[in-house]
């Protein structure tokens, strides 16, 4: 169901529908992350202007299309400078990630065994990544962080999920220690208009 229209919306879901269809995670991921940047690239497609516009004390985050035949769901995802997110995950779904503009800074960690009640984890790559270039994250390698470098300028980008993500898990460094705590996180989205 498409939340709102906008110019190049339907090049956009054919480009998703047909990735999908490949049916192998590493297949629909490798079609996407070369589609979207394509596409990013090409100019052809004219985000709604909404997605351009920042919250005050987080990352926004608006779902532009869900399909109900196969399950997949497009958010827009608004970056103010210096926003970010703690390590998350995607709750076991593939994503493909492509930045629309700005720049924004992944880093992708690996899982190590917990101590102590604790999760650990160990940064395992960086990028700064910007306007058309496109990432994925396939379960169990789904742990990041993304954060807007830039001091003065907003990011955008646009998440394609296996699901509707309705929330992840955060996991919060705990005190002076070297581990993290787990917490469950409801995912909010902002309104299209």
């Amino acid at each position: 169901m498409l939340t709102t229209e906008f110019p190049g919306c339907q090049k956009l879901i054919s480009a998703i529908d047909e990735a999908v269809a490949k049916g192998s995670t590493p297949a629909i991921t490798d079609s996407l992350r070369n589609s979207l940047c394509k596409l990013i690239r090409s100019k052809e497609i004219l985000l709604p202007e909404c997605v351009f516009e920042t919250a005050e004390d987080r990352y926004a985050r608006r779902e532009l299309y869900h399909s109900d035949d196969l399950g997949y769901c497009v958010v827009a995802m608004t970056w103010g400078p210096g926003q970010g997110t703690p390590i998350h995950d995607h709750c076991g779904m593939w994503c493909v990630e492509g930045v629309w503009s700005g720049s924004l800074e992944v880093v992708q960690y690996e899982r190590l065994a917990d101590e102590d009640g604790l999760c650990q984890f160990q940064p395992v790559g960086s990028i700064q990544a910007g306007p058309g270039s496109a990432g994925s994250l396939i379960p169990p390698h789904e742990y990041h962080t993304i954060r807007n470098p830039s001091d003065d300028t907003v990011a955008v980008s646009l998440h394609i999920y296996s699901g509707n993500m309705t929330h992840c898990a955060i996991f919060q460094p705990k005190g002076q220690e070297h581990g993290y705590e787990r917490h469950d996180r409801q995912l909010t989205l902002d309104p299209v208009n």
